[in-house]
């Protein structure tokens, strides 16, 4: 059965999200993607930092994450940027169909 996974990443900007989530749709590594304004907190450098960011969480495959981060690695401006996988225990019957059918294979 097919393991189904929520994929995480904070984008510099909005233009920078709608190019990352376009490219991956294009290509089928994901099938859906949400963006969210956020405001971040981090350490870089040796330095607390904060910065407004876009926030994606995009529905995938599992299988796809290392294909997902050598398409995120062409686009994303930052050298050092965070793609997660959160595996999805279960998902909705009408939703798994979707997925298994918009998704590419792997």
């Amino acid at each position: 059965m097919t393991e189904f996974c929520q994929l995480q990443l904070t984008c510099t900007d909005e233009k920078e999200a709608l190019d990352v989530a376009d490219k991956l749709l294009k290509k089928r590594l994901i099938a859906c993607a949400k963006q969210m304004p956020i405001t971040s907190d981090f350490h870089w450098q040796g330095k607390i930092e904060h910065a407004e960011e876009v926030f994606l969480v995009m529905e995938s495959k599992l299988d796809f994450f290392k294909k997902v981060e050598a398409e995120v690695s062409k686009l994303h401006s930052y050298d050092t940027f965070v793609l997660e996988a959160i595996p999805i225990a279960k998902v909705s019957k009408k939703a798994r169909y979707w997925m298994e059918n918009e998704l590419g294979k792997a």
